[in-house]
């Protein structure tokens, strides 16, 4: 899962724009945004690059709290 449109909303990036970025189609993208596809690792890198953020904030983490057993 990743938070692609968590992080566009908080930057007021339209997918669109990212799209273009990216030089992927703007329904590639909005699938991303919607999770109902996965991006690859190669275009979340390239992702995280476009919108200067780090790697990790484009994903959930797949982990709870680690104090919790």
């Amino acid at each position: 899962m990743n938070r692609i449109k968590e992080v566009l909303d908080k930057k007021g990036i339209k997918q669109i724009w990212l799209s273009e970025q990216l030089g992927k189609s703007y329904n590639m993208v909005h699938s991303y945004a919607q999770n109902k596809r996965q991006p690859s690792i190669e275009n979340l890198y390239k992702i995280a690059e476009i919108l200067n953020v780090d790697i990790k904030e484009l994903l959930i983490s797949n982990k709870t709290d680690q104090n919790t057993k």
